[in-house]
């Protein structure tokens, strides 16, 4: 059984057809007629015909409306169609202007003449010297003329320089900070060693005053601790009158970029301080200190037990006396003049010997009334001198052995005993006033908080509350009143 197509389905068939038919009309109607504008007249086209008898003219397309910026839209268009074997025809002059067959009052503003664009040559030179960089097709025309390539120089120095300058100055700054690095570490470590090499190995001042060094009990322990990039420390025991010695070295942060920067601006130096804690029973009443004249002022104003105990002392009339540069504190004229004798006065605190050791001196420390768990100690400190020049303090570090002898049998007399015993119950009882004002300060501040805190219940409470409360006041207000009575059996 045959199925009729339907009406609809011939008709959308039928305009289908059509449609190509019509298309294909007028594609080759287009192709055929020759390109149209508005605003050419019927001579122009005269012109035109009475050239169909000649042969072929090349003619050149006209300009675009809008001038490019880049080099490829210079470039004449290429020939689409292809070269022919047979001879070319005579040729014929060209119009010498491509604007001749145009109509100027339709075209307004455009050009008479297209000015010749830079040559590529030209285009790269100027970039290159302004560190930019030109991507340019190989394929271009140069001038118009014929296709040629184009050889690309590359970036200068300078314009590599201008395009990374942060990466440059980041990368810069990290190779010379990680170089400081390991430089400072490493001269820390070697100033370090000289001084232990010097002071602390075999036939050495401590070598010889100690019977145990360094931080471990074997003959392979290390000498020194090492507690950071700059700070090195070096323990001592076994010596009479002392439970022990430790010495910290607190060197410049020479591994630090920035602390480097900052000390070649403000000086500092290289330090080392000697702590010594002394048994109880081997230390009489003594506070003691020598420093330069400055620091001297600033430690009786800082340190408890100068501010307490000691005062700075004059410089004594018709008797040896330490350098004009330095200034003694001390609880009593009879400690200062024994604790400076003739043999210290003659290696290090003499007009002359202090010439030479001064640069290194920085201050010396002794006190009973320390605070902390060693309330005894002997302090010194110290400037290091370089790696070269080690020996020059020799002086000052034997004044460290020297001074544990002498205060460990020394002994005061019974008036300078007499008058540090009075000066130490009298700063005892001050201690004790200002415990019991701090305690009394802390009772009312206890006691003003529980109001307050009572207060602002209260004003929470409701009236009935209220009245509730006040009647149990008031009835514990007369209980108190009432006279006490016992009862006795008779």
């Amino acid at each position: 059984m045959a199925i009729s197509p339907s009406p609809s389905y011939s008709i959308i068939i039928l305009f289908t057809l059509l449609s190509l038919l019509l298309l294909s009309l007028s594609t080759t109607t287009f192709a055929s007629t020759p390109q149209h504008f508005e605003g050419f007249g019927d001579d122009d086209l005269e012109s035109v015909d009475e050239l169909d008898d000649s042969p072929p003219i090349r003619l050149t397309d006209p300009p675009t409306l809008t001038q490019s910026d880049s080099l490829s839209s210079s470039s004449p268009p290429s020939d689409p169609s292809p070269s022919l074997s047979s001879p070319s025809p005579p040729s014929i002059s060209t119009p010498s202007s491509t604007f001749e067959f145009w109509d100027e009052d339709e075209f307004e503003g455009l050009p008479t003449e297209i000015t010749d664009l830079p040559s590529e040559k030209e285009v790269i030179a100027s970039a290159s010297s302004e560190g930019k960089t030109v991507n340019v097709d190989v394929n271009v025309n140069v001038n118009a003329t014929s296709a040629s390539e184009v050889i690309l120089e590359p970036l200068t120095f300078n314009g590599v320089v201008k395009k990374f300058t942060i990466e440059i100055i980041c990368v810069s700054f990290l190779l010379i900070f990680l170089i400081n690095y390991f430089t400072g570490k490493k001269e820390n470590e070697n100033l370090a060693l000289a001084w232990a090499a010097k002071f602390a190995t075999k036939e050495s001042i401590f070598e010889k005053n100690f019977s145990l060094l360094g931080v471990g009990e074997g003959d392979d322990s290390p000498l020194l601790l090492k507690e950071g990039q700059n700070v090195f420390k070096f323990y001592a025991s076994g010596r009479r009158y002392c439970q022990g010695l430790l010495a910290t070295m607190e060197l410049k942060s020479r591994h630090d970029l920035i602390s480097r920067v900052y000390n070649a601006i403000v000086p500092s130096k290289d330090e080392i301080s000697f702590e010594v804690y002394l048994n109880d029973e081997a230390m009489d009443q003594i506070v003691f200190a020598v420093a330069r004249k400055k620091m001297a002022k600033a430690m009786f104003k800082e340190l408890a037990d100068l501010t307490r105990f000691g005062s700075i002392m004059p410089t004594p009339s018709g008797k040896k006396w330490v350098s004009e540069e330095l200034s003694v504190v001390s609880e009593s004229k009879e400690v200062a003049g024994d604790l400076i004798n003739e043999t210290v006065l003659d290696q290090v605190f003499s007009e002359k010997a202090f010439e030479k050791l001064g640069k290194y001196f920085i201050s010396m420390h002794f006190s009973d009334q320390q605070s902390g768990p060693h309330k005894k100690k002997l302090m010194f400190k110290f400037a290091l001198s370089d790696i070269k020049n080690m020996s020059e303090m020799t002086r000052l570090v034997a004044l460290v052995p020297y001074y544990i002898d002498f205060v460990g049998r020394y002994k005061l007399s019974s008036q300078a005993r007499s008058k540090t015993d009075g000066a130490r119950v009298k700063v005892a009882q001050e201690v004790y006033k200002e415990l019991q004002n701090a305690r009394q300060e802390a009772l009312q501040r206890k006691k003003a908080d529980r109001r307050k805190m009572m207060e602002e219940a209260e004003a929470k409470m409701s009236a009935e509350a209220i009245r509730k409360k006040d009647a149990k006041d008031r009835a514990r207000q007369t209980k108190k009143g009432m006279p006490k009575m016992k009862m006795s059996r008779a």
